[in-house]
């Protein structure tokens, strides 16, 4: 059976984030400014402010003229709309924009980004490095001697950033050695050396990069094995988020720990790490108001890991993800975060990996453990925003291995009147029903039969005259009448079609039946399955609804049969669920 969330999942995935601008962004880290006799730079030149040097270094400006200093002049005979014609800047700016055009062209053609440029740029930063450490060993407590050996190397680095432009390059540059001396940098004693070489990483490394998968791959699998992950968690403890520049190191260190994960078989490996698991979970424990976009980010890659793989997962719940993450969702009990700032983005972030988490056995155990089933009823009783994510991680939480024991936990602590309260009163919210439509089916599928909990849960649908089972096949009288309209449109496209066309056409007109209702049909009929199955009274109420719609138990029954014909039986999880409806088709012969 097609998984919906599975298909549909995010970390609630987004594109790649962005630092927000807590200055002037020309301020933050500038690539490379390289002059007309060097290298191009990946990045456009930008001078903070132009000083008498910079202008001395342009053309020179043109005697004073105010009859030119406006702009051209304009047409003959027009009025002073015809000031629109006018360029908007003065013949001086216009002389200098043409230069810096004109330059751009020159450098543009002056040096060929090859295999040679590569062991040159090799070269020359194998150097800086060699020659700052040397320097800085002799005179330790004299930076005035060194100092400019340092500016040097950050223009060494900075001018590696060209290489993010030809990214078939990585394999010369990898073979040169100068992978294991980018990445022994973030070692370096000055902190903004060591963040000039995180921006770096970052560049190359990038996902718009239009690198091939060969070339990223050699590049990244040197960077992992000269031990990236662990300088990078290393140099977080020694930058201070206080301060702007270190703040903006963490944020693009977090960065490369992004692109590290975009690809499984890394983020398996960077994902399992002891270290970085650790630091992500602290940084996102840390006290802030407002959250912050380092706070935001580091829950951002928990959810990113959480979504990798089973071993990812696993990890996780190893090292008490879940107890923190449920720690840090209880704060949205009662209240919200702010809409569309940072934190609402937090708090989604942290609800992602939990759902993810308590999809393995591990992660079952851990959530019942720290009382995650006891958290999430009192924020569908209570809460308003976390509302949905609870309803969302109770519903993976009594999936799968172990939902037995969550499904015997949510009666236990009370969870029947709350759930049976939320769907009577429900109505406009289709989420909310749906996923208390998957719960109920758990419900009524993992608890032990004849077991107090089972009965208990038996009883709510016949207590009150049948209230509850009234209600739920109003909403399959809802839900059924969507799909059968979906399938009349289906069907009336399919006949206009050829066979081949027809055939092309299958999966997107089965989404189709997916957003009208066709799993939530499939649910509602499982549950009056087992209701008529086990009380002999439910059977007959069933009975008497489906007549006034001139249908009987068969209509139930051939739904469980195209529930049970849409399983993977290769996989065990549905071959034990195809023998569920199979016995329930038998009851309802």
């Amino acid at each position: 059976m097609t998984d919906v969330d599975i298909l549909f999942k995010s970390s609630d995935g987004v594109g790649k984030r962005k630092l927000d601008a807590a200055r002037d962004p020309n301020e933050i880290y500038k690539s490379a400014k390289l002059s007309a006799s060097e290298s191009i730079s990946r990045h456009a030149q930008v001078e903070e402010e132009a000083d008498d040097d910079d202008i001395a270094a342009g053309p020179a400006p043109p005697p004073d003229d105010d009859a030119d200093d406006y702009g051209p002049e304009m047409p003959p005979d027009e009025d002073d709309e015809g000031r629109f014609f006018g360029g908007g800047i003065t013949k001086q700016e216009s002389e200098i924009l043409d230069y810096v055009d004109g330059r751009g062209e020159n450098s543009a053609t002056s040096e060929k980004i090859d295999a040679a440029w590569v062991r040159k740029a090799a070269l020359n930063f194998e150097k800086r490095i060699t020659k700052n450490a040397e320097l800085r060993a002799r005179f330790a407590n004299e930076p005035q001697k060194f100092i400019e050996s340092e500016a040097d190397l950050d223009a060494a680095i900075k001018d590696l950033s060209i290489l993010a432009e030809h990214p078939d390059l990585y394999p010369q540059f990898v073979k040169l050695g100068c992978v294991d001396s980018l990445a022994g940098l973030l070692t370096h004693e000055n902190t903004d050396i060591a963040i000039d070489a995180v921006e770096i990483i970052g560049e190359l490394t990038d996902e718009d990069v239009y690198a091939s998968d060969d070339d990223w791959d050699m590049l990244v699998d040197a960077l992992l094995k000269a031990d990236l992950v662990s300088l990078l968690v290393s140099n977080f403890s020694r930058l201070n988020e206080d301060d702007e520049s270190d703040r903006s190191g963490v944020y693009h260190a977090l960065g490369v720990l992004e692109n590290l994960l975009s690809k499984k078989t890394n983020a398996e490996t960077v994902g399992s790490d002891e270290t970085l698991i650790r630091w992500l979970l602290e940084r996102a424990q840390r006290k802030e108001s407002p959250v912050s976009q380092n706070k935001q980010y580091a829950t951002e890659l928990l959810d990113i890991i959480a979504h990798t793989s089973t071993i990812t997962r696993r990890r996780l719940a190893e090292l008490d993800a879940v107890d923190v993450l449920l720690q840090l969702v209880s704060a949205y009990r009662k209240r919200d975060p702010e809409k569309g700032g940072e934190e609402e983005e937090y708090m989604e972030n942290l609800f992602n990996a939990l759902v993810c988490i308590v999809d393995e056995p591990d992660g079952k155990f851990k959530f019942l453990e720290a009382e995650g089933i006891e958290l999430c009823l009192i924020m569908l009783k209570e809460g308003k925003m976390s509302k949905q994510p609870s309803m969302r991680l109770l519903v993976h939480s009594v999936s799968g291995d172990m939902s037995g024991e969550v499904c015997r936990k949510i009666v236990e602590a009370g969870g029947l009147k709350i759930l049976f309260t939320l769907f009577k009163k429900t109505t406009q919210q289709r989420m909310v029903m749906e996923r208390l439509f998957d719960i109920f089916r758990s419900l009524l599928r993992f608890l032990p039969a004849n077991s107090a909990e089972r009965i208990r849960t038996l009883a709510k649908f016949v207590e009150r005259e049948y209230e509850k089972l009234d209600r739920l096949y109003d909403c399959r009288r809802t839900y059924k009448s969507m799909l059968d309209l979906a399938d009349q449109e289906i069907q009336k496209e399919r006949s206009r079609m050829s066979a081949d066309d027809a055939e092309l056409s299958e999966g997107e007109w089965f989404l189709k039946r997916i957003d009208e209702g066709l799993y939530s049909v499939w649910a509602i009929d499982v549950i009056l399955a087992w209701l008529a199955a086990e009380d002999a009274g439910a059977k007959r109420r069933i009975q008497k609804l489906l007549a006034e719609d001139g249908q009987d138990l068969a209509a139930v029954r051939a739904t469980l049969q195209e529930y049970r014909e849409d399983l993977d039986l290769e996989k065990p999880q549905h071959k034990d669920l195809a023998e569920m409806l199979t016995t329930l088709m038998d009851f309802l012969q």
